[in-house]
This record gives structure tokens, sequence and C-alpha cells, in this order.
């Protein structure tokens, strides 16, 4: 199959680059209104007992949380002054009756906790018409311009603000990262090739990628909810792995070049063996980016969905406008500075690494597992968080509100619990008040609850509000949660419990039963595949085994940086105390499948020396010899994109970029260079071992190289 792709790429060439510029323009025009199409939000799930308790609560009494908060300062007047309160309502009067659903401020409901400790300062909590957050957003987006008086200082925050500005930066942050990656990359490739139309054919190929990938999001979000924050994540597994996979296109085509072969055979060698480890690894990438759909959130499914159109578009631009583009140029991608000619290919810096790790297998072997399990244990203390104002830059709108609410505003920044109860007669009836007043005092029993009271009533609904001093997205804050839940409802009544707290608990309790089952996938997906792969059942143990240790490294660098706040001068960031509970498990499946995209294309070419030799230890050096430096410069590009991210302003973002980073660093060097060849010396031949049964099926449904590449330069093309 890959042989005949050869054939046609060589053949068909040029219409192959002509219907990729014609791809270019079209994506580009279609993919640039990306934006506009995706979704907002999707960090939460309809099954949920948050959720439904907000379904239940905007069916019978109607929509209460605030989705703005305007906050209104005077440094002449306090709120007591009619001045204060005439241009406060030239404000808030002034908003469109068709976009919003009500307003609650000081002078409509005097509540001590609206006004600041200097009465300066007040707020409003605003409510936005709309059926879905989008619908709301967009709303917001229409009256956020009226929002401005020439007496008053007024700025714009609370969720819909916060949701704004997330979305402006990260455009803003994607536009920078491009900008910055793709000089970089270039410049790199130059130095690696050599040759500037040789570095300038990957940079070709990921500019595809990208454009392919906002492309291919828009077109997703016209039949299922895209979250718009894959957009950052997508975009970096499509240029970072576009530009891996024409690096090893192209540095495979130049060594046939340099044996000897003439273009199309050597095109047609490129394939059989790089175009191969491009096919496992793209699917290897992909599955583990598909395990994010077992999770119900739009966000997680959203970059699933995307991740596995975005690698399987680079794979595809990679076996197709590269190939072409090797057929079309040829001999002129070869290395201007040629290698002497009594030169050893097989002995260079990586074998000698590889045979002195080889000579002390133990050694070595032990010294690289202590030192990732000692990266690794900050790990151990992680503490959960949530997406909040300070994910953002300090100078964010939505954040300064956020910081000024918790500065003059001490007793309103605590959002509560709140109790959706439903009782089986009226609401307002004696017997419900009774139950009612019963179920509040079970509650205010609490420990940690601050008050508790009756603040709506509809039918035979009632909403009961929990305050507390704890933070809600902590452990504290999910104990109390559990202890609301645990208090019997009122007789043949039912409750259900919401807030940020009950929101966050909600997640919790879903991540800790579907991880598993997402973990369990991954594993499995990745031992078979690399079964079928080398035909061996030790080597994806072991492959798996040492990319839980890199991981593990990296998970324990993301702690100790951003949850315990090192280096937030240098990465200009706030730190939390915790790390968002979903980074993590994106870090985990993006650089599972980045680890075992280096774990192919290293096996296959050891795989490759030890079907011809069958001397396992002189395979590992020569497969490293010949993978080496091509691994190394293919992770020196993949950071390169990657820590082009880590400059973003989001923190989710930056996590993002740093623990992929690290993770692909460390597995690139010393788990590549020392650890794998100090495992595949001490393992020897049982490397190989397969059980007598589970041959035919290797034999069956192997994906081995094709056989016609050894010769393919005697046959036409």
């Amino acid at each position: 199959m890959l042989d005949l792709l050869g054939r046609l790429a060589y053949r068909a060439r040029r219409w192959v680059i002509t219907g990729a510029a014609v791809f270019l323009v079209a994506a580009g025009a279609w993919g640039a209104g990306a934006f506009d199409d995706l979704a907002v939000g999707g960090f939460t799930y309809g099954a949920s007992e948050s959720s439904r308790a907000d379904q239940v609560e905007r069916d019978r009494l109607g929509r209460h949380d605030a989705d703005v908060v305007v906050l209104l300062r005077s440094d002449r007047w306090t709120v007591d002054d009619p001045a204060y309160a005439e241009a406060a309502r030239r404000v808030l009067d002034g908003l469109p009756a068709d976009r919003i659903e009500g307003v609650t401020d000081y002078w409509r409901s005097p509540a001590p906790a609206l006004v600041s400790t200097d009465r300066h300062e007040t707020f409003a909590a605003v409510r936005v018409a709309g059926a879905t957050e989008n619908d709301r957003l967009t709303n917001y987006l229409a009256v956020r311009g009226s929002l401005t008086s020439p007496d008053l200082d007024v700025r714009v925050g609370g969720p819909l603000a916060l949701i704004d500005d997330v979305n402006t930066q990260s455009k803003a942050d994607l536009t920078r990262a491009e900008a910055l990656a793709m000089p970089i990359l270039f410049l790199l490739l130059v130095l690696i090739f050599r040759n500037l139309l040789a570095a300038l054919l990957p940079v070709a190929v990921g500019g595809l990628a990208i454009v392919g990938s906002l492309a291919g999001l828009r077109l997703l979000a016209q039949f299922t909810e895209i979250s718009i924050f894959a957009v950052n994540v997508v975009t970096l597994l499509g240029l970072g792995l576009a530009v891996d996979y024409s690096l090893f296109m192209v540095s495979r085509f130049r060594e046939e070049l340099g044996a000897g072969h003439p273009v199309p055979a050597a095109l047609r060698r490129t394939m059989a063996t790089a175009g191969r480890t491009i096919v496992v690894s793209a699917v290897t990438v992909a599955l583990a980016l598909a395990s994010l759909a077992v999770f119900p959130q739009v966000f997680l499914r959203s970059i699933a969905v995307g991740g596995v159109a975005a690698v399987l578009l680079a794979g595809f631009f990679a076996m197709t406008v590269m190939a072409a583009m090797l057929a079309l140029f040829g001999t002129r991608l070869r290395e201007r500075r040629r290698r002497p000619v009594d030169t050893d290919p097989d002995s260079g810096v990586w074998a000698r690494i590889a045979r002195t790790v080889m000579r002390r297998p133990v050694l070595v072997g032990g010294a690289v597992i202590v030192v990732l399990v000692v990266l690794g244990l900050p790990f151990l203390r992680i503490s959960y968080g949530w997406l909040d104002t300070r994910v953002l830059p300090t100078s964010a709108a939505s954040r300064e509100v956020q910081d000024a609410l918790e500065r003059s505003f001490p007793d309103s920044v605590t959002r509560p619990i709140e109790a959706i109860v439903t009782l089986p007669g009226p609401a307002t009836g004696s017997a419900g008040q009774e139950q009612l007043a019963a179920y509040l005092d079970r509650v205010t029993a609490l420990p940690g609850v601050r008050h508790a009271d009756v603040t709506g009533l509809a039918g035979d609904t009632a909403r009961v509000t929990v305050r507390f001093d704890a933070q809600p997205i902590s452990e504290q804050g999910r104990e109390l949660v559990a202890a609301v839940r645990g208090v019997a409802p009122p007789p043949s009544g039912t409750v259900l419990v919401k807030g940020d707290a009950a929101g966050f608990a909600d997640l919790m309790d879903m991540l800790v039963q579907r991880l598993p089952w997402m973990a369990l996938l991954v594993v499995v997906t990745t031992f078979v595949l690399l079964f079928l792969s080398f035909g061996s059942l030790v080597l994806p143990v072991k492959a798996i085994l040492m990319n839980v240790l890199s991981l593990t490294a990296a998970f324990g660098a993301v702690v100790w940086i951003f949850q315990d706040g090192h280096l937030d001068g240098l990465l200009r960031f706030t730190s939390t105390g915790n790390i968002d509970v979903v980074q993590p498990i994106l870090i985990f499946a993006v650089a599972f499948g980045l680890s075992m995209d280096y774990e192919v294309f290293l096996l296959s070419r050891i795989r490759e020396h030890y079907d011809s030799s069958g001397d396992n230890t002189e395979a590992v050096a020569v497969g490293l010899q010949r993978s080496g430096r091509i691994i190394t410069s293919a992770a020196l590009l993949l950071v390169v994109v990657i820590a082009s991210f880590a400059t973003a302003s989001v923190l989710v973002v930056k996590i993002v970029g740093v623990g992929l980073a690290l993770a692909v660093v460390v597995d690139a060097t010393i788990v590549r260079a020392l650890l794998m060849p100090a495992t595949m010396r001490l393992l020897g031949r049982l490397n190989w071992w397969v059980p007598g049964p589970l041959r035919p099926v290797y034999r069956r449904w192997g994906i081995r190289p094709e056989s016609g590449h050894r010769d393919a330069e005697q046959m036409p093309v």
C-alpha cells in the first residue's frame, strides 16, 4: 500500500502540490471564521446533580445566578449620594430589555453586601437573556459597549466577562505563538538540514496542518458542539506533528539518496520505512487523544475529536504533499556538506552512547529510574482546582473586577451552595413552611455552615442558600457539599444541590469514575498497536512503563512550578495554589501519544537492523545511531512549537505548554538515549519474544515493512 502511494506521489507530484495550494487558500478562508462557530464553556455536563439542579431552578424559579458583575466606583460620592444613584441608574437602566433578564443593585435591593467597606464602590449583578451559554455571551457582547459612564468608573466582570476575556486572550496567544514558532522552526531546520530548500518543506507542511486544523474544527462545529478552548491544543498538535513527520520523511529520503538510489526508488523506500513509522505513530497518537472522549464534558470531547483530526491531517499531509515535494525537488534536497567516504555511518556519537550504556545497563538504568521518580515526587501532593479569573493576566478586566470584589466586598466573594428543594405540596403553605424550616435547621447545624435561608419560592419548589467561609474550589468545599447532600430531604420531597462547590465536587466524582477507563483504553490500544508493529509482547509493556516514568517526572515538575509558584516571575503567572483538574488528564493523553511517536521511530530502526543481523545489542546501537539525531531534532522542533504556546497569557494553556515541553524533553533525552538501550540490553533476545499462539496473528495482521522496498530501485515506477 505504501509502495503504491510512493508511486502515485511521484507520478502525480505536480497535481498533488497544486491541490495543496488550492486547499491552503480555501481552508484558510473557511478556517478564519472558526472562532465564531465554536462554543464557549463546555466544562460541565448535563447528567451531574448540579446541572440538573440548575435546570430545575430555571424551569420553576427562574435563573438566579449573575452572568455579569458591573462594578461602579466614584471617588467624589458615596452610594448614599443622590448623584451616585442617578449616574448608576443611567448605566443600568439603559441596558436593552430584550437582552437582559434582570438587574440586582443596591438601590433596588439595598443589601449591605453590595456596598464596599469605604462606600465608594458598589456592584450590580446582571442576568443576561439566552437559553444557552452561547446565546447569553452573544447578548453580553451586544450590551458590553453600553456599560460606560462619564461620572463613574465602570468595570465589567463575572462569568461571561471571564469567558470573553479568555477567548480574546486565546486568539492573541495563538497568533503570537504561530508568529514566534515559524521563524525559529525554519532557522533550526536550516541548521539541521544544511539546505535551505529542505528546511522550507516541513514549514510548508506545518502551515497546511495549522490551516487544516482550524478548518476542520469549524467543519466539525457544524455537526457537534466544539469548545473554543480546543483551538490552541489542536493547533499545537497539528503544527508540531506535521513538522516532526516531515522531518522523518526528508531525513530518510536524503539517506536513501545518499545510498545511491534514484529519486523514484528513494521515494518508495522512504514511504515503506519512514512512511510506515508515520502511519503507526499517527494512529497511536490519535488513539491516545481519542481516549478523552470517555469524558462527557464538551471541553475534553472537543480536544479528542479535534486532536484526532489534527493528527490525522498532519500524517496525511506528510504522506502526500511532502512525498510530492520530495519527488519534485529530488536531488536538490541533498545535504551540502557530505559525510567523508571512509566514515562508518553506524559508529557515531549515538552508537557510542548506546554501547557505553549497554556495558553497564543496571547502573545506568537504575540511576535514570531514580532520577525520574525523584522528579515526580511533588506530584504526590497535587491539589486540584478549577477555572477562575487567576488564569488571566492581572490586566484583564474580569480579573480586576474579581480582585476588587475580594478586596472591598468580603461578604460577597464566596458563592454559596444552593439546594433546590421540591416539596410534596405548595412551598408557601403551612405544611411546606414547616418542612422548609425543619430542613433549614438540619442544614444550619452542619459544621462549616455560617447560615442558611430561603431565597426563592414558587409553587412546590424553594431555593435554600447556604453560606460558608471555605473556598468553593477546595477540599473543604467538597466536604460541605457532601454533608449538605447527606441531609435528609423533607418527607416525600427531593433536594438537588448546586453552586460552584457542588459543580466542582460533581466534576471530581466524574473524573474519578471515568479516568480508569481512559487509562485502560490508552494502555490497551497502545499495547495492541505496538505488538502489531513489532511482533513482541515485551516491547509494548516496556514502552508503556517508560512512558509512565517520564510522565511522572513531568507531572512533578508541573506541580513544583505552577502549584508551588516557583518560576512565577520567569514564566509570568500567578500561582493559584492548585492545578486545574483537567490539565494532568490532557497532558497525559497528548504526551503519551507524543512519547510513542519517538518510541515507534526508534524501535522501527532497531527492528530493521535486528531483522537483518539477528544481533540485539548491535541493532540497538545502530538503531540509536541512525535515529538519535533525528529524534533529538524532532523533539527540539516540537519543543519550540510547544514552548511558543507556553508563552500564553492564559494559565491553563501555559500549564499544558510547559508540561508537554518537559515531557518531550525528558522522553527524547534521558529515556530514549539512556533508559531505552539499558533495558534493551538487559532483556536481550527477550525483547522480541512472542508466544507461539500469537505468531500467526502477527503474520496475518502485523504492520510490517513492505518487502518491496528492499529492491525498489530495480522496479519500474
